[in-house]
C-alpha cells in the first residue's frame, strides 16, 4: 500500500487517498451544522455586524447592512408566493444588488435560480420558464430581457421593497430542500438543470472555507459569472467567514487590469479559469503574477504544467469537480518546485469520494485509466429529469456515505503519488477556455434552421493552437446565417468559430456519423465577409494585429473582432499588444464594445488625443523631448 493511503477492503481493494495536502487540512474545530446556507450567512451577521460584507466600484456594505436588505426583499418575494422549493430567477449584473438578491431569494424560502444578462433572450426565457420561476428578480433595464411570473425590480420596486420590516422572515426551509438551480448544457438540445439542497451546499462550502483558511481579514474576488456553479464558492467562501466579497463588477478586466485591481482592493483569495491564469502569467512577465494574494484556486479546465507557477507567496491549488458535485470535489496543491509533466486534479475534499472505475464498475488498478465517479457531497439531480437522473446519479455499491455516486464521464488514474490525475472524456463532452459544453445541444440548434440537414459539432486546434468548435453540416445554409442563428438562442462561448458545408458527413459501416472522418477546417470554414483594405496606420496595424492573434488571413476594417472568433481571453491579447505597440492604455471593455476594427481604430486614436493633453513638469535646462503621448499622436496623424 502507498505511504499515507487508506486502504478499504472491497472488490480489488479502493484506495481512498488520506487528507495530506496542508491546504486542505482543518484549519478549526467547528463542525458544519445541519443548517440551510442563508442561516449560516444570517449568524455570521450577528457576530460581525459591522464588518464590511460586500465591496463593489466604490459602494459597500456591512454585515448587518446586507442582511437587512436581503430580509427586506426576502418579505417581498413571499408576498409573492415564494416558498420553499420554489424558484427565483436573478437577472441581474455583478454588484451587490445581485448579492442581496441570491440572499433575499434564500431567506424568502426559496431556490435561486441565476440568469446571465449577457445570455440571448431566448435562452433565459427558457430557463426560466423551464425552473418555473415563480419570480424574476431583475432591474427596470433588464426586464424586458425575461418575463416570467412576478418582475421584482431592484431599482423601480426600491422603495416598495424598502418599506418590508428588516428582521429575517420564517422561510420555512429545511436542510433537505433546494437552494438553488445552475443550468449546463444538455445533451438533449436544451439545457438541464443542476438541483442542489442546503445541506449539500452548506456542508461542501463551511468545511471548504474552513480548510482553506479563510478568516476575517481576507478579501475575496468574485470573478465568475453567476450562472457558473464556481460564482457560488466565490460568493458564500467569503460570507459564512466573516472575510469580504470583492465584487469586480459588470466590465470585463483585461490580464493587466486585473493584476492592478487585485493589488488596489487588497485581494488575498481568487479563483481564476487556467485560459486566464496564463494570460495573468504572461502580462506579469518576470513579477510575481498576484503579489498579495495568499491563495489563488484554478480550475474548470486543465491546468498545464507550464502554468502551473504562480510566483511570489501565492499557493496554488488545482481544483477540479463538476456542478453535480457542488463545484468542487478534489484539490491538489502545487508545490514551488513542481515538475510533473502532468497537474493533477489531487485527493478527494472533506465530505467528498473518488473510485476510478473499469468498464465492468470494478476498481482500476493503480495507474490504470477509468471512469471518475465522485460520491459523498452530490446535487439532488437533475430537475424534472429523473431518467436523466437516475442515468448519472448510480447507487454506491461500496458503502459510501452518500449512498449515490455521480458518473462523471470523465477519465482519471491514480497516480503513483495517491493523486487523481484527469485524461479526458469518455464521451463527447468538450470544455473550451472553463466553459462545459455538450455538442448535441448546438447540433440540435443546428438542425431547427431549414437549411441544414445533419450536422455534428467538434472541438479542433485552430491555427493559434487553441481549442475552437467547429460546426461540420450538410445543407444549403451559408455559415454566416448559421452563425446569426446560434448567436440568437445560444451563450457566446457555445458559438461554432467555424463552419464546414459537406454534401454528407461520413459514415460508419453501421450507420453513425464517423467523427474521425470529418475533415480538418480549411480557410472556407469562417463565415463569408465582404473584404475592405485598412485605412491608416492604426487600422494597418490593428489589422496586424489581430490576424495574428486569431491566426488567420487579412483582417478588414468592417471585420467584427467576435465574428473573426475572438474571444474574451484574445481580447486580451489584443490590449496587451496595443499598449506595447502604440503604447495606448484602453480597458478590456472598449473592445467589447467597439468590436469592429475601424470603429475600435477611431476609439484609440480618441485615447490617445485625450493622453495628449497631459501635461508634466520637464527639466527646462535640458532639450525637452516629445512625450510618448506626443509621439503617438503624431504615429496616429
Amino acid at each position: 500500500m502507498i505511504e499515507g493511503q487508506e486502504a478499504i477492503p472491497h472488490a480489488g481493494a479502493i484506495y481512498v487517498p488520506a487528507l495530506a495536502d496542508p491546504a486542505l487540512r482543518p484549519r478549526d474545530a467547528d463542525v458544519a451544522p445541519d443548517a440551510c446556507l442563508h442561516e449560516l450567512f444570517a449568524a455570521q451577521a450577528a457576530r460581525t455586524p459591522d464588518a464590511e460584507a460586500v465591496v463593489c466600484a466604490g459602494e459597500s456594505l456591512t454585515y448587518a447592512e446586507l442582511d437587512a436588505r436581503a430580509n427586506r426583499l426576502a418579505h417581498h418575494l413571499r408576498r409573492l408566493g415564494v416558498r420553499p422549493e420554489v424558484a427565483v430567477g436573478v437577472c441581474l449584473e455583478r454588484g451587490p444588488e445581485l448579492v442581496v438578491a441570491l440572499l433575499g431569494a434564500l431567506k424568502a424560502g426559496g431556490v435561486y435560480v441565476p440568469l446571465d444578462p449577457a445570455l440571448p433572450a431566448e435562452r433565459l426565457a427558457y430557463l426560466a420558464e423551464d425552473s418555473l420561476a415563480r419570480a424574476v428578480v431583475t432591474r427596470e433595464a433588464l426586464a424586458g430581457r425575461v418575463s416570467h411570473g412576478a418582475c421584482v425590480r431592484v431599482d423601480a420596486d426600491a422603495e416598495r421593497i424598502a418599506a418590508e420590516p428588516e428582521d429575517a422572515p420564517r422561510s420555512g426551509s429545511r436542510p433537505e430542500q433546494l437552494a438553488y438551480v445552475i443550468y449546463t448544457s444538455g445533451t438533449t438540445g436544451r439545457p438541464k438543470g443542476v438541483a442542489v439542497e442546503h445541506r449539500a451546499a452548506a456542508e461542501h462550502l463551511r468545511a471548504m472555507a474552513g480548510r482553506l483558511g479563510i478568516a476575517p481579514g481576507d478579501r475575496v474576488l468574485q470573478f465568475a459569472s453567476c450562472g457558473f456553479d464556481v460564482s457560488l464558492e466565490q460568493v458564500f467562501f467569503p460570507l459564512l467567514r466573516g472575510a469580504t466579497l470583492v465584487l469586480r463588477g459588470p466590465e470585463p478586466w483585461s490580464a493587466g487590469e486585473l493584476r492592478a485591481r487585485v493589488r488596489s482592493l487588497g485581494v488575498t483569495v481568487a479563483n481564476l479559469a487556467p485560459a486566464y491564469w496564463r494570460e495573468v502569467r504572461a502580462a506579469a512577465g518576470a513579477e510575481a503574477a498576484l503579489p498579495g494574494v495568499r491563495l489563488l484556486l484554478v480550475g474548470g479546465d486543465v491546468l498545464h504544467a507550464g502554468d502551473a507557477r504562480a510566483g511570489g507567496t501565492t499557493r496554488l491549488l488545482n481544483c477540479y469537480g463538476p456542478t453535480e458535485a457542488v463545484v468542487t470535489a478534489t484539490a491538489f496543491e502545487v508545490a514551488a518546485d513542481f515538475a510533473g509533466p502532468l497537474v493533477p486534479i489531487g485527493r478527494p475534499l472533506p465530505g467528498h469520494e473518488a473510485y476510478v472505475l473499469d468498464a465492468r464498475g470494478a476498481p482500476a488498478g493503480w495507474g490504470e485509466a477509468g471512469e471518475l465517479y465522485l460520491g459523498g457531497v452530490l446535487a439532488r439531480g437533475y430537475l424534472r429529469r429523473p431518467g436523466l437522473t437516475a442515468e448519472r446519479f448510480v447507487p454506491d455499491p461500496f458503502g459510501g456515505a452518500g449512498g449515490r455516486l455521480y458518473r462523471t464521464g470523465d477519465r482519471a488514474r491514480w497516480n503513483a503519488d495517491g493523486q487523481l490525475e484527469f485524461l479526458g472524456r469518455t464521451d463527447f463532452q468538450v470544455k473550451i477556455r472553463g466553459f462545459r459544453i455538450e455538442p448535441g445541444e448546438i447540433e440540435a440548434r443546428l438542425l431547427e434552421h431549414a437549411g441544414v440537414r445533419e450536422a455534428v459539432v467538434t472541438a479542433r486546434e485552430d491555427a493559434t493552437g487553441d481549442a475552437c468548435l467547429v460546426a461540420h453540416y450538410a445543407g444549403d445554409a451559408p455559415a454566416e446565417a448559421l452563425r446569426a442563428h446560434l448567436a440568437a438562442c445560444l451563450p457566446a462561448y457555445m458559438v461554432p468559430a467555424a463552419y464546414a458545408r459537406l454534401d454528407a458527413l461520413p459514415r460508419t459501416p453501421s450507420g453513425k456519423v464517423d467523427r474521425a472522418a470529418l475533415p480538418a477546417t480549411a480557410d472556407g470554414a469562417f463565415p463569408a465577409r465582404s473584404y475592405e483594405a485598412p485605412v491608416g496606420p492604426v487600422e494597418e496595424a490593428l489589422a496586424e494585429s489581430w490576424a495574428q492573434v486569431l491566426g488567420m488571413g487579412p483582417v478588414g476594417r468592417g471585420d467584427n473582432f467576435f465574428e473573426l472568433g475572438g474571444h474574451s481571453l484574445r481580447a486580451m491579447q489584443v490590449i496587451s499588444r496595443v499598449r506595447e505597440a502604440l503604447g495606448v492604455e484602453v480597458p478590456l471593455e472598449e473592445l467589447f464594445e467597439r468590436p469592429v476594427l475601424a470603429d475600435f481604430a477611431r476609439g484609440l486614436e480618441t485615447a490617445a488625443r485625450a493622453e495628449a493633453t497631459a501635461i508634466a513638469p520637464v527639466d527646462r535646462t535640458a532639450a525637452i523631448p516629445p512625450s510618448f503621448a506626443q509621439q503617438r499622436l503624431w504615429f496616429l496623424e
